[in-house]
């Protein structure tokens, strides 16, 4: 199944996802990065959010343009292209906030079975990684390409 998303324009390294959103509230630069942990050079961390007027992210902003589901969509096919580039590597993604956490969890669970045809998905639980299961509370992920 194919979601609605916004086009989005990549580094060269594919490192770095600018979008805009689109809605009631204007039309808001959004971007996606993603940076390398020190100590697991094979594990990204992804950040997203609104680009402020420094051009900084901004992952605590509350824009309500109504697009939601169309922005996750969108974070979803750049982590997907991330990952194309990188086989073997995997992104860490947490929301800014629980509330954020429990949006993304809620849309993996939504979304598991097609996303297992192509991902992994870990949650970190009881201070262990396990694979995902619907139904439980989880705010930290880890998604894969399958080999």
């Amino acid at each position: 199944m194919q979601f609605e998303r916004y086009e989005i324009r990549s580094s060269s390294s594919a490192h770095q996802f600018n979008f805009y959103s689109t809605g009631p509230k204007g039309r808001i630069k959004k971007q996606v990065i993603f940076k390398a942990f020190e100590d697991n050079p094979k594990v990204f961390n992804i950040g997203f959010g609104d680009v402020d007027k420094n051009g900084e992210i901004n992952d605590l902003t509350i824009t309500d343009n109504k697009d939601s589901q169309k922005i996750l969509a969108t974070v979803a096919f750049a982590i997907s292209k991330f990952l194309e580039k990188r086989p073997g590597f995997y992104v860490y993604a947490t929301g800014s906030t629980k509330a954020r956490s429990r949006l993304y969890r809620m849309g993996i669970t939504n979304n598991l079975e097609n996303i297992l045809k192509n991902f992994t998905v870990f949650a970190f639980a009881n201070n262990v990684w396990e694979s995902f299961e619907k139904g439980k509370d989880y705010d930290e992920f880890l998604i894969g390409l399958k080999k």
